[in-house]
């Protein structure tokens, strides 16, 4: 919104600057987390008010967990609200992909909220049918892929129309350390970037089991995302990295600079002991928010290294009830596998800050994908 400013250079000169992307997403950082500090304690104590007994904690998982008795869920209200507010404030409008991010983020977040809901009211881990969840993802998915391809086509960047999907650049999936080959994978391409989106949502999911496991290596991710959609979406960045140039995609850079302010104002008070948790609502819909980026960005394969975190815990769950299915037998003590690990006897703080750790190095490996081509 703060963009129109910009329009105003010839009368204040200084005005300039909001045209930048990178003020702009120097000035959603700061926002959004002047947001989540300033209202973050009000959230968490209206949610406290109205849960009660606060989130379910597991029966059968590590008995320190049963002292976070008590503490609130959906504190990804803080966080969604604060991005919200924030894109909106520094966002440029009339970029199509902020408005296709904003939807799958709001879409993943609505579907954690109404599990996070009905696990409070039930006190109970079953949310509403697993199907059913799952169906509506893959539709929210499916409609932003589509929309993603369409504003991939120069030609309808700026169209208020949704034309045919054509074949072409739009619809092709990119590889990292080759820089002229695309895959070209037509009307698939929708299948694809939506098991992208779907698959980072659940993972991110999958990974909010204990204080601050999930939001830093969320914000990580987002940084460098930022980081990448910036680069992609400058023609002269993009040429001198012989990374493919994706017209507009450069502000996405100021949502992912909104998820980094607002993960750090919701660590603030999800750090150990947490006063609150994140819960479906914001761990689905920053995953997702960050699998949609990807899409955008034709980074898709790269968010597999700079989420391999997010990858590694899904992948413990898939083999965990695999593999116990099919012998009987479980491969991990606990899945996730971050509660593998406190059954052999790490410290919650131990696993959360080594999974830090792993996240960074991942992230810095993506990162280096961006130069060797």
């Amino acid at each position: 919104m703060l963009t129109f400013l910009a329009d105003l250079s010839g009368v204040v000169p200084g005005f300039n600057i909001f045209r930048y992307i990178t003020f702009r997403t120097g000035g959603a950082v700061m926002t959004a987390a002047l947001f989540v500090f300033l209202f973050g304690p009000w959230i968490i104590d209206q949610l406290r008010l109205k849960q009660g007994k606060g989130q379910p904690i597991r029966a059968d998982g590590p008995q320190s967990h049963l002292l976070k008795r008590g503490t609130p869920t959906m504190g990804g209200l803080m966080i969604l609200s604060s991005l919200i507010v924030t894109t909106l404030l520094w966002g440029n409008l009339t970029n199509p992909y902020v408005w296709i991010v904003l939807f799958v983020t709001i879409g993943f977040g609505a579907i954690g909220f109404y599990d996070d809901y009905l696990k409070v009211t039930k006190q109970s881990h079953a949310g509403y049918s697993g199907k059913m969840r799952l169906a509506l993802e893959i539709a929210i998915a499916v409609i932003a892929v589509y929309l993603i391809a369409v504003a991939g086509q120069p030609a309808s960047f700026h169209s208020p129309n949704l034309p045919a999907l054509d074949l072409g650049f739009s619809t092709s999936l990119a590889f990292p350390f080759l820089k002229n080959f695309l895959l070209d994978l037509g009307w698939l391409f929708l299948a694809f970037g939506a098991l992208v989106v779907v698959g980072s949502g659940n993972a991110v999911n999958l990974t909010d089991g204990l204080d601050g496991l999930a939001i830093v290596p969320v914000m990580i991710a987002a940084a460098s995302f930022g980081f990448i959609a910036y680069l992609a979406g400058n023609a002269v960045f993009a040429d001198y990295l012989q990374i493919h140039f994706t017209q507009g995609t450069g502000e996405l850079a100021v949502l992912c600079g909104a998820v980094l302010g607002a993960g750090l104002g919701f660590l603030w008070f999800n750090a150990p002991p947490a006063q609150i948790f994140m819960g479906d609502t914001g761990s689905l819909a920053l995953g997702g928010m960050l699998g949609a980026v990807a899409v955008a960005t034709k980074h898709e394969i790269v968010l597999a290294i700079i989420g391999g975190l997010f990858v590694l815990e899904a992948i413990s769950v898939i083999v965990q009830v695999a593999s116990f299915k099919l012998t009987g037998r479980r491969v991990f003590r606990m899945a996730p596998i971050h509660h593998h690990f406190e059954h052999l006897g790490w410290s919650e703080s131990q696993v959360v800050v080594r999974f830090w750790i792993i996240a960074v190095v991942l992230a810095l490996i993506g990162l280096a994908t961006l130069k060797l081509r």
